[in-house]
């Protein structure tokens, strides 16, 4: 007999479903429909769980999310939140990562930022994979009705936790996507990188948040001082600055400076002035620095005439000559060979009262020598040590080579000993071209006196260096002394080359020792060397 329908089922269609749920499995929308209205009710974990006593979850995990997605809505969200944790807590049940990214977007879409990131950073913990879950947040964004800021939220939890990589790879792949970040969550990125061991990351980020058209904030150019300060290079680019303006900027100016020069400077000259033009229409950089700018870009593709119509641009806008211009233009003509206009051209500086630096002295110094122009080499050397300022070592060896090769070691020592007053660090081929040019002037005193000077300053001499030492003692007849460096050298590891052991073989058949040459030749053949002398010591033992 069919049974009429009871008062209950009359009055409320709802109690069905519950009883179907203690009883029997009900069909998957209802039980979807039955959760989420207690859910919404606002039943307790206890509630839910008695009145969901039959529900098997654990066999049937993929209904989860679709319950998720029905609490989609921001007015739904702290009901989503509570029957996540209602399942885990409850049930038992380990979310997967895909249940967590869509629980993530209705907690961020609702401004539930608080929850959305501590149920972030638990998934990213748990998977120790920020591109799965990057992965699955895109998958799920767009079922979720999502907002953007969800990935400001997956980069920041990512800096937090010291998943660097993962943070920058997501920055370049969001933008290949087309999402915007936050100059906040690039901040954050640029904040951890800095303190991280990887801290000179933090240009890359801050390129990518430029590239990208982010424009930076105070903390931005706060934070990205303290990475100049940590590298030692916030006083060279104070300089730059300085030389380009004539006096002081802001830190911002002095950041983006660093940041266009250095993209130059690489060759990436093209994406530099990009940058450049840029930065110029939000105002973070000015326009006489800009200049300065663009001139180093043309002089380092090597295009004069372009560099030059920028120049006179410049002071035709009213921007004043300035020293880095000028050493940019005084560089590239001692690198052209064109010596006697970089001297001309720093003749105009000091009539027009430019204070010349570093780089402009090297040039001048290095130019003149290496086209032989030893005198005017050495004017501005000398020049340079009255002004107080330190030459490199590429400069200042070229110029004592130069000297050497045409017998002026001892002018070019007593520079030397000028210039290591000034703070000038030598290095091992500034003694060696000296004791070459002492060696062949037969200066026996001046080689060992530059030797012991080099032991002295914990420089080690390679065997080029041994090899002028033994030559010049052999040619004065010091063959103890001689084969006293000789020792000195198998002991520091370095193997003698022929020359070596011809010199002292030669030197002691020359005085009568042909047992020891005979020796020390055998010795040589041993070490895998063929020389020259060997006819020599077949002559001298026939005779």
């Amino acid at each position: 007999m069919k049974r009429l329908p009871g008062i209950l089922d009359l009055i409320s269609p709802s109690i069905s479903a519950v009883r179907l749920i203690h009883t029997t499995s009900p069909p998957e929308p209802e039980l979807i429909t039955a959760i989420c209205g207690s859910l919404r009710k606002g039943s307790n974990f206890p509630t839910l769980t008695k009145k969901f006593t039959n529900l098997n979850l654990n066999n049937n995990t993929q209904i989860i999310p679709k319950i998720l997605l029905q609490l989609k809505q921001p007015h739904d969200a702290n009901w989503a939140l509570k029957f996540f944790h209602w399942t885990a807590h409850d049930f038992e049940i380990h979310h997967s990562p895909f249940d967590y990214c869509i629980t993530i977007h209705i907690l961020t879409h609702a401004k539930l930022v608080k929850d959305a990131q501590a149920l972030l950073e638990s998934v990213l913990i748990k998977t120790s994979s920020g591109t799965l879950i990057l992965d699955l947040l895109f998958d799920s964004y767009e079922i979720s009705e999502s907002t953007p800021f969800v990935f400001d939220l997956f980069v920041q939890c990512c800096a937090k936790l010291k998943m660097i990589n993962d943070a920058i790879s997501a920055c370049e792949l969001l933008d290949k996507k087309g999402f915007n970040l936050s100059v906040i969550s690039y901040n954050c990125l640029i904040n951890v990188v800095l303190k991280s061991e990887n801290a000179g990351l933090v240009w890359k980020v801050y390129v990518g948040m430029i590239r990208r058209r982010v424009c930076p904030n105070e903390f931005t150019m706060r934070v990205m001082v303290s990475g100049l300060c940590k590298e030692g290079r916030l006083g060279e680019f104070l300089d730059v600055v300085e030389r380009i303006r004539g006096k002081k900027c802001s830190a911002g100016v002095v950041v983006n400076t660093c940041l266009v020069y250095g993209m130059i400077d690489e060759g990436r000259v093209e994406e530099g002035l990009g940058i450049l033009k840029w930065l110029l229409q939000r105002n973070l950089i000015l326009d006489s620095v800009s200049y300065g700018l663009v001139v180093f870009a043309r002089v380092k593709i090597g295009d004069m005439a372009s560099a030059l119509k920028v120049y006179e641009e410049m002071i035709r806008r009213g921007f004043s000559e300035n020293s880095f211009v000028h050493t940019l233009f005084v560089g590239k003509y001692c690198e052209e060979g064109k010596v006697d206009e970089a001297i001309e051209l720093f003749g105009e500086m000091e009539y027009l009262g430019l204070k010349p630096y570093v780089e402009t002295f090297n040039h001048l110094i290095l130019g003149c020598a290496r086209a032989g122009l030893l005198e005017d080499s050495l004017r501005f050397c000398e020049s340079m040590i009255e002004a107080g300022l330190v030459s490199s070592c590429v400069a200042f060896n070229e110029l004592v080579k130069q000297m050497c090769d045409n017998g002026f070691t001892k002018r070019a020592d007593d520079i030397l000993t000028s210039l290591l007053d000034t703070g000038f660090v030598p290095n091992e081929q500034t003694y060696s071209c000296l004791i070459a040019g002492y060696q062949k002037e037969g200066n026996l005193q001046g080689v060992l006196k530059l030797y012991y000077e080099m032991e002295y300053k914990s420089l080690s001499p390679s065997t080029s260096v041994f090899a002028l030492v033994i030559e010049a003692l052999c040619h004065c007849g010091d063959l103890k002394e001689a084969e006293k460096f000789l020792k000195t050298m198998k002991d520091k590891s370095l193997v003698p080359c022929s020359h070596i052991y011809e010199n002292i073989i030669n030197a002691h058949i020359e005085k009568g020792n042909k047992l020891r040459g005979d020796q020390l030749y055998q010795e040589m053949l041993n070490s895998g060397h063929r020389a020259s002398v060997e006819t020599h010591l077949h002559d001298v033992a026939k005779s």
